[in-house]
């Protein structure tokens, strides 16, 4: 009984300041979110693995898809240059399965977003107090359109890439096309409709390009796709906040599908053999607004 006798005792005191009823004893539960949206940008810089800016190698030519969603399998918040991978806030952690051998994202599991759409959104008091210069996104997913030349005739088909370290999938569907795989597909495996007619494949190993700033100080293995990007001003959680924190993450689209040319005529024809090389986005600028 004094424990309770306590509280209302408490209570008692807090009344006299309260504004209403409702504002005596209760816990205020307003929080903000920290909300992610994707943005794909054409125009963005076209980085290199080192995060520096890249050409288009010689016999290989490129173009910027249109994409229309894509997925992220890990979103980690780092403090400074020297903050390891997995050693800063982890945001989001996307499912991942065994059932098709090794460890694999579970691409049936996977969340999706188009530009300028929202990722996810998670109450801030789950985020970490503290200051915040750099993210790293690990990639799984992009679907979008992209052109080729197909008989002489120039065409709009739709490429799905799969470029997160290993996707376990049963089945996938490409513009009505339906892909039934019921296993593991390691980074750079694609698909392709055009006209009602598919095909696939799967990109040379580690011709995925990766941009990463900070290869010399914070390392991310290789085949993990774990783009890194900074923010132009450091941005901090002080767990006082009551609105939203939006957090834009643009990636760069410039070029990023990359393939072999057999005809060097700038346009992709699968028809001749010409086979995708690299779909690596090109680069990330995060931004946060509140």
């Amino acid at each position: 009984m004094k424990k309770y006798s306590w509280i209302l005792i408490v209570c008692g005191i807090l009344f006299l300041g309260c504004k209403s009823d409702e504002d005596c004893c209760t816990p205020n539960l307003e929080t903000g979110n920290l909300i992610i949206k994707f943005k794909f940008d054409p125009a963005q810089d076209r980085l290199d693995n080192l995060g520096q800016p890249a050409i288009i190698p010689a016999g290989n030519a490129a173009q910027s898809p249109n994409f229309a969603r894509m997925s992220a399998n890990y979103i980690e918040f780092a403090s400074s240059a020297n903050t390891l991978l997995g050693a800063g806030e982890i945001i989001y952690n996307g499912a991942e399965t065994t059932q098709g051998g090794e460890m694999a994202i579970d691409f049936q599991a996977a969340q999706f977003a188009g530009n300028d759409d929202i990722f996810i959104s998670i109450p801030l008091e789950e985020v970490a107090q503290g200051t915040y210069n750099w993210v790293r996104v690990s990639l799984a997913y992009q679907e979008g359109s992209i052109n080729l030349l197909q008989n002489g005739n120039d065409i709009t088909g739709t490429l799905a890439s799969f470029v997160g370290y290993n996707s376990y999938i049963t089945s996938f569907d490409v513009n009505g096309s339906t892909f039934d795989i019921n296993e593991n597909k390691l980074q750079g495996f694609w698909a392709f409709e055009a006209l009602g007619l598919t095909t696939q494949g799967q990109a040379p190993a580690g011709a995925t390009t990766v941009p990463n700033p900070l290869f010399n100080t914070s390392p991310v293995p290789q085949g993990s796709c774990v783009v890194t990007g900074q923010f132009a001003n450091a941005f901090t959680i002080t767990g006082n906040e009551t609105g939203n924190i939006e957090v834009t993450l643009s990636f760069s689209v410039n070029n990023s599908f990359e393939w072999t040319e057999i005809n060097a005529d700038g346009k992709y024809e699968p028809a001749i053999g010409e086979q995708p090389v690299d779909m690596g986005l090109r680069g990330l600028i995060p931004s946060v607004s509140n």
